[in-house]
């Protein structure tokens, strides 16, 4: 069960493992591009329709119809990743249970968001927790978890890439163990629970009144997206790199300046971030020169 690229790598693994695949829940295609009358199909689909695999959409996952053909299935064990959220009725059905792939080290960044808050937190490790689902969300019985350090230079793209192999890996590695019957669960310590929330436009303003360290992670932690933003003139501009200059000054925090042709820097509390690269609203992402080659700044300071 899955959606996005990120499953893919897992899905792969396990067919090319040699185990019986016997059906692969994912989205619903959409429609989308000019007129919105492109079908679009997740990457999860093509990949299941070009092995020949059983392929189900369910609207609704606790309808009649949908939960008949899953248990016409007769799967054994049920493999989430990067999926929606299941109903009881579902998880429950196959006597191995339902386990999940989650992009951190639980019960830290328990949520929708893990690998964006791990990075915007300043952390230097992460990694993978293949786990049995129960009721509540993300605090399932642990059966393996595999660290993936945070380089300084990773952002959440980068680092999903990377997590999105580990993760496959782990996947088969849970899988050989229960096929194996060689293995334990760990409960979770709920005195390390953190959260990772849904990533809103509310969560992803930047707040220029942090230090420059706690920008920049937060920055990195959004790109490529769904990039960090603030608001330049009136209009929201979103930026995906930046550097850090420590600095004493007198500047108010969010104070931007600008020679308007090569540099954006902005004011915090104990220096400036300056920014790499600039989206304003209507135009590509560009380096902060090529922007500022069309862009008067001194009109919205």
């Amino acid at each position: 069960m899955g959606t996005p690229d990120f499953a893919v790598p897992s899905l792969n693994i396990l067919y090319e493992a040699g185990f019986e695949i016997v059906g692969v829940v994912t989205s619903p295609d959409k429609y989308g591009g000019r007129g919105r009358k492109t079908v679009i199909e997740s990457a999860v689909k093509k990949y299941a329709v070009s092995k020949g695999l059983k392929v189900l959409q369910p609207v609704n996952l606790k309808s009649t119809k949908f939960n008949k053909e899953l248990d016409s299935l007769k799967a054994d064990i049920h493999i989430v990743v990067a999926f929606r959220m299941l109903p009881e009725i579902v998880w429950n059905k196959p006597p191995l249970g339902t386990y999940n792939l989650h992009g951190s080290l639980l019960p830290k960044y328990r949520g929708a968001a893990p690998i964006n808050w791990a990075i915007i937190k300043g952390e230097k490790k992460t990694g993978v927790s293949f786990f049995k689902l129960k009721h509540e969300i993300d605090t399932g019985s642990i059966l393996l978890q595999n660290e993936i350090p945070i380089q300084i230079d990773d952002n959440a793209t980068s680092l999903h890439d990377r997590m999105m192999i580990v993760g496959a890996e782990s996947v088969l590695e849970g899988i050989s163990k229960i096929e194996s019957g060689d293995y334990s669960l760990i409960s979770q310590d709920d005195d390390e629970v953190s959260h990772a929330p849904k990533l809103t436009k509310e969560n992803t303003r930047i707040n220029f009144n942090e230090d420059v360290h706690s920008i920049h992670n937060f920055i990195r932690g959004l790109s490529l997206y769904p990039g960090a933003w603030f608001l330049l003139g009136d209009q929201p501009a979103k930026v995906f790199s930046s550097e850090i200059q420590l600095a004493d000054h007198s500047h108010k925090p969010g104070k931007l300046l600008s020679d308007n042709k090569s540099y954006i820097k902005i004011a915090s509390k104990n220096g400036y971030i300056m920014l790499k690269d600039i989206k304003y609203p209507g135009k590509k992402s560009m380096e902060v020169r090529e922007f500022l080659n069309g862009f008067d700044v001194e009109k919205v300071l």
